[in-house]
């Protein structure tokens, strides 16, 4: 397995892509499945961006602070990505908007991915060498036991405040 920091994020993103397609696909099934689904995406978003906001961010901004603007715009779409996370944790399926926030939550992700995929992550691999990435995936993979998976755990809730005092 990799440490390359970008491709443990890239495997994550590919997970979440996945479980996008899963809620797609249910949309008009039983809620249950549906809320299995979304609960799936909620830890898998939660843990990510913790680790991106724990290790990721603040090292590629000291190491490179040619990437502060970009970097500052990662954390916003994760803000505006963890209130939807919270929000939703406390819903269920029958909830008139539970559908229309996972689109919405779904649709900011697959836009901060794909910036950081095809913007980001070139600029980061660039600036940093394969030692510093495999050292900031190394640190991942130890934080990822560590890290909260769910929107109302108080190290994501932390997170959430965090950026609002920012």
């Amino acid at each position: 397995m990799s440490t390359d920091a970008i491709v443990l994020l890239r495997e994550d993103h590919k997970t979440m892509r996945r479980m996008f397609k899963e809620f797609q696909a249910a949309q008009g099934g039983p809620k249950p499945k549906k809320a299995k689904i979304v609960g799936e995406i909620l830890e898998a978003l939660t843990v990510h961006t913790y680790l991106e906001n724990e290790v990721m961010y603040p090292e590629v901004r000291r190491l490179l602070p040619a990437l502060e603007e970009d970097i500052l715009q990662a954390y916003e779409e994760h803000h505006v990505a963890d209130l939807l996370c919270l929000e939703l944790s406390t819903m269920s399926p029958e909830d008139e908007h539970f559908d229309a926030k996972v689109t919405v939550l779904i649709a900011t992700v697959l836009h901060h991915v794909e910036e950081e995929e095809h913007e980001w992550f070139p600029k980061v691999r660039e600036g940093l060498g394969r030692n510093q990435l495999q050292e900031l995936g190394r640190r991942m993979i130890e934080l990822r036991p560590k890290a909260p998976t769910k929107p109302t755990q108080p190290k994501a809730l932390k997170k959430a405040l965090d950026a609002i005092n920012a």
